[in-house]
């Protein structure tokens, strides 16, 4: 028996249409930080999938006490692509002394073409410190909308405390986002893996 929607056939005999997303992951390409100033995806970004999504995997500074931050590039050579974003963590101690909840106002851009801050944790550079998560960003070779983008990361921060992280926002551009730059504050990307995935 076949399910249709709205002329179309979407399953039939078991089968799933393959014009239907599913949600399954597609590795892209994966990059090994190695004392790395930047680390840049610059090719398999484009309109063969609706929704990327890229995966942090302890991701350690070289320096100690930064953040972890992404920019965007809209067809050019500059990762500076026009956007607004919005951040807010949760955190607790090591040692149970304290816990925090707050949105970070400081750590907003505003139609700024500055970082946008996934990670503004004071990330600790000890041996056993580091920052993983992921950032979805959808439809970046729209040529008609804004590109939005979310991220949450988990940091162990500097001063030995939990801190979840979330950051949302969109690069307010209609041309395609074609390019996606991660780095930290200061100092390099000591170590750690970042892998691409597209979304089907």
């Amino acid at each position: 028996m076949a399910v249709v929607s709205g002329g179309t056939t979407l399953i039939d005999n078991g089968a799933l249409d393959a014009a239907v997303p599913t949600g399954s992951l597609t590795l892209l390409s994966t990059q090994t930080a190695s004392a790395s100033a930047t680390i840049s995806f610059t090719s398999g970004i484009d309109s063969t999938y609706d929704e990327y999504v890229f995966k942090f995997i302890n991701i350690h500074p070289a320096t100690n006490d930064v953040t972890f931050q992404v920019n965007f590039r809209d067809g050019g050579t500059d990762y500076d692509a026009v956007k607004t974003t919005t951040n807010f963590f949760a955190a607790h101690y090591e040692n149970d002394s304290g816990t925090g909840f707050a949105y970070r106002t400081g750590n907003d851009v505003a139609q700024g073409t500055g970082v946008a801050q996934l990670a503004p944790a004071s990330i600790g550079n000890g041996n056993d410190e580091s920052v993983s998560g992921s950032m979805t960003l959808f439809n970046p070779s729209s040529t008609t909308f804004v590109k939005h983008f979310i991220s949450v990361c988990n940091a162990y921060n500097a001063s030995d405390l939990s801190n979840q992280e979330f950051c949302a926002g969109y690069c307010n551009v209609t041309t395609a986002i074609d390019g996606v730059q991660f780095s930290f504050s200061s100092g390099n990307i000591d170590s750690g893996v970042i892998k691409l995935y597209g979304v089907k």
